[in-house]
């Protein structure tokens, strides 16, 4: 009798929190000029909301992770829902910039707040021989969340005023705090300590996995950042958006992959993923002008991009086992970093004068980087295991 594999209702639970949260991170992008002109500031002012989301992820999960750690999971998970909710609502309440601009702040801290414990529950409520896999689920709600949550609560925002996607952020954030009460045991880590997690993040090998997430990270949301300018000269305006949504698609795809690999062999899948982000970066840079090309690499970039995830965290909870909400916490901080620093990887080559085709080659170049950085954590990684 072939034993079943589900994994267990709470982790789609979180996975559809983390949907309903990161919709906020890929919405605003979409309603910038018209939230510009109606609070009444310029373009490059209401950017400056993006920016304080993303700096409130990066800042927020290890500080919360501290705060936090003799919380009952579920607590936490509930309370950083109910604060990122309020935070939002607030800010449209307010219609002020410089409120708006303090709450996206705090909107972004409770979003990492809850990335962090999430991973952690996550693994947490299966078995150790399926923590990628879990993991990589739980991720997945960010992928759907850029595939279908963004561009829904765009067309939402344009259906009424440029806050409506965001009211509907906020719905179905309530919503998730209702589904984890009630679809979430009460779970916290056996004798929790601020030493021990403070310990584990003095590991060396550690900090090699922070690396290999900051640099693949940028290596795709290099590209995929601008792909929209790359594709305006191949495909109709109308068509731009759907090649997007294949990058998300095959993001899903990677995830699922990923998964299912990390576990048993994490290696592969972080060696794999940085090779595929290489290899299909160069071909966008090589054949940008040929939309029979680029289209299925977006799709490929997007598959072999989210490879690497599940692996990431599956590494990331094997060198901290002992004390992984801190370690889990730096890991969204991490990522963030990752994709707030490709605006300035693309600017440094454009200000020297580079074509769009050239951000693709600083894609690959940051992808071959992470080359010799997992070779030497597998390295270790067998010596300890010898």
């Amino acid at each position: 009798m072939i034993e079943t594999k589900r994994l267990p209702a709470g982790v789609y639970l979180l996975s559809f929190s983390l949907f309903a949260m990161g919709s906020a991170e890929f919405l605003m992008a979409g309603v910038l000029p018209a939230a510009a002109a109606d609070l009444g500031v310029s373009l490059s002012s209401a950017g400056a909301l993006i920016t304080a989301f993303a700096l409130g992820v990066v800042l927020g999960g290890p500080p919360f992770a501290v705060l936090s750690l003799k919380w009952p999971r579920r607590t936490a998970l509930m309370t950083t829902q109910a604060v990122f909710a309020a935070a939002i609502a607030i800010g449209l309440l307010s219609g002020d910039y410089w409120i708006l601009l303090i709450t996206r702040f705090v909107a972004g801290l409770a979003y990492a707040g809850f990335f962090a414990v999430a991973a952690v529950t996550a693994i947490s409520l299966v078995t150790p021989d399926r923590n990628a896999r879990a993991s990589g689920v739980v991720v997945a709600g960010l992928s759907v969340a850029m595939v279908a949550g963004g561009p829904a609560g765009t067309l939402l925002s344009n259906l009424t005023d440029w806050t409506g996607g965001f009211w509907g952020v906020v719905a179905l954030t309530v919503l998730g705090v209702v589904a984890c009460a009630v679809g979430l045991p009460v779970t916290t880590s056996a004798a929790p300590s601020l030493s021990g997690e403070l310990r584990a993040m003095r590991t060396p090998r550690l900090w090699g996995v922070y690396a290999v997430t900051i640099l693949s990270t940028a290596a795709y949301m290099v590209s995929f950042n601008y792909l929209a300018a790359m594709l305006a000269d191949v495909l109709p305006a109308v068509w731009i958006p759907a090649v997007l949504a294949l990058f998300g698609i095959g993001a899903f795809a990677g995830l699922s992959l990923g998964g299912r690999i990390s576990d048993r062999r994490p290696h592969h899948a972080l060696l794999g993923g940085a090779v595929g982000i290489a290899v299909f970066s160069v071909l966008l840079a090589l054949f940008a002008s040929s939309a029979l090309v680029v289209v299925p690499t977006v799709f490929l970039l997007g598959v072999a991009a989210f490879v690497l995830n599940p692996a990431l965290y599956g590494r990331v909870f094997t060198i901290a086992a002992a004390a992984p909400t801190l370690a889990g916490a730096t890991t969204v901080s991490a990522f963030q970093l990752g994709i707030s620093l490709t605006p300035a990887f693309a600017a440094g080559a454009l200000n020297l004068g580079a074509s769009l085709t050239a951000i693709p080659w600083i894609g690959a170049a940051l992808a071959l980087a992470t080359i010799p950085l997992v070779l030497l954590d597998r390295s270790r990684d067998r010596m300890l295991t010898c």
